[in-house]
């Protein structure tokens, strides 16, 4: 490929499984996107109330009708920024439904060669990257399809993992240092032994 060179990438989209209303806002998440953008923007579309440093961007966006629903997508390396994205949302908002599903979207690379004279043609690639649509939903989704996860409390959880790891001993286990910072050790005798002797 070193007489090569990408010309473009165009991305065909997986098509959205799920039937939703037309006011349904789409989060398309991007490997550069901000997790704190995305959580702002849907936040405000979901209707939660804001944290007191996003009360000015709230205001931005009071003019944007409230919804039920909200539906997050991502493909290649932005999948698990996606699911993170979700995971927030569900903590800020409770009772949250979640369905999700999983695709494949199709990447077509074009490399063109780099000397046109070499007599080499341009090269067309097709690739399938992991794609993922996670719907949030306020309403009760089906239960039977697969992807459904009901919303929860996970207290119980969580004070379940601590008291096992009280019961192991880990959280007061003392840590041995790592590293330098210790001050003269090594170097020789220190300046008050020197001035003494």
């Amino acid at each position: 490929m070193e007489n090569y060179s990408k010309a473009r990438s165009v991305e065909q989209p997986s098509v959205c499984p799920f039937k939703l209303a037309a006011d349904t806002p789409e989060v398309c998440v991007k490997d550069g996107s901000k997790i704190r953008n995305l959580l702002r923007f849907a936040l405000s579309r979901i209707g939660a109330k804001p944290r007191a440093t996003e009360a000015q961007e709230e205001a931005a966006h009071q003019a944007l009708p409230l919804c039920r629903q909200l539906v997050l997508t991502a493909s290649g390396k932005a999948v698990s920024k996606a699911i993170t994205c979700a995971e927030l949302l569900k903590r800020r908002v409770k009772g949250m439904h979640q369905l999700t599903e999983l695709a494949n979207s199709t990447v077509t690379d074009v490399w063109e060669p780099l000397e046109p004279d070499a007599g080499l043609d341009s090269l067309t690639v097709s690739r399938k990257l992991p794609a993922i649509w996670i719907l949030l939903s306020k309403d009760p989704l089906d239960r039977q399809r697969p992807g459904y996860q009901a919303p929860g409390r996970f207290d119980g959880l969580w004070g379940q993992a601590v008291a096992a790891r009280e019961d192991r001993g880990l959280w007061g286990a003392h840590k041995r240092k790592r590293g330098g910072g210790g001050g003269n050790r090594g170097r020789g005798r220190s300046r008050d032994l020197q001035a003494g002797s």
